[in-house]
């Protein structure tokens, strides 16, 4: 389905006739790319639906708030890092957020949404060793195949730093395939 452009959906939501259609298009046009973002950092298929939905309705109870200062959906990324972030730490409360989870990646495994081969598993395991920045940077760059720019519009981090950042948790994810052969 084809839908319309961010500045379109957003004029039709501020119409109060208009806002629930507007907002079902928005959740129709960014459900997939959102869910993966948030499966990436969660990796659970069922904690990822109930972060995705509660991103979504925390953006229809903040649509009255939305200025259109950056775009919609560099707005609804945000939302849903937080909720994803949020979500990793009361999981895990008395743990830091940047501490490795290996056995979530484990769990993957018996995942019945988890379809990928050995390979992919690594991967995941990998990815879980990394900090939480990186990690989220990592997904976003090579999962969502975000530019850096708007990446530093969500992380409000800047575009150099996200740089480093990605390259230092490839070489990491290196590393670790290396370890494992």
């Amino acid at each position: 389905m084809k839908y319309p452009e961010d500045s379109e959906l957003m004029a039709l939501m501020r119409n109060p006739a208009q806002r629930e259609k507007a907002f079902e298009q928005v959740v129709g046009k960014y459900s997939s790319r959102l869910y993966w973002h948030i499966r990436h950092m969660v990796l659970s298929h069922d904690d990822a639906d109930d972060i995705l939905q509660n991103t979504f309705i925390k953006a229809w109870t903040n649509l009255e708030n939305f200025r259109g200062d950056s775009k919609l959906s560099t707005w609804l990324y945000k939302i849903a890092i937080n909720e994803s972030i949020t979500f990793m730490q009361q999981r895990k409360p008395n743990v830091a957020i940047d501490d490795s989870d290996l056995n979530l990646a484990n769990t993957l495994a018996g995942d019945a949404y988890f379809d990928g081969d050995e390979t992919d598993l690594l991967l995941q395991k990998a990815i879980q060793t990394l900090p939480a920045k990186q990690r989220m940077v990592f997904n976003m760059k090579y999962f969502q195949e975000m530019k850096y720019e708007e990446m530093s519009e969500i992380l409000q981090t800047s575009i150099g730093a996200l740089k480093a950042s990605y390259h230092i948790a490839v070489q990491k994810i290196e590393d670790f395939f290396k370890e494992q052969d």
